[in-house]
């Protein structure tokens, strides 16, 4: 989940994988996989980058402690 935030400000999470589209029309606009839209303060540059981070994040390899 990449961190978004709102046109209120207020900040939540969002599933990258329902992304369907984004648009900069000029606040960004994410378009889901189910048709659904949210309107959103970061640019579509920040939000691909926060993609790549978080895709990134969850390729790397656990540790686990051993008992």
């Amino acid at each position: 989940m990449i961190p978004v935030t709102a046109l209120s400000k207020k900040q939540f999470y969002l599933n990258p994988d329902l992304i369907y589209r984004l648009e900069e029309t000029p606040d960004t606009m994410v378009t889901l996989v189910d048709g659904k839209t949210l309107l959103i303060i970061e640019s579509a540059d920040e939000v691909v980058q926060r993609i790549i981070e978080y895709r990134q994040k969850i390729q790397q390899p656990i540790h686990l402690k051993e008992a």
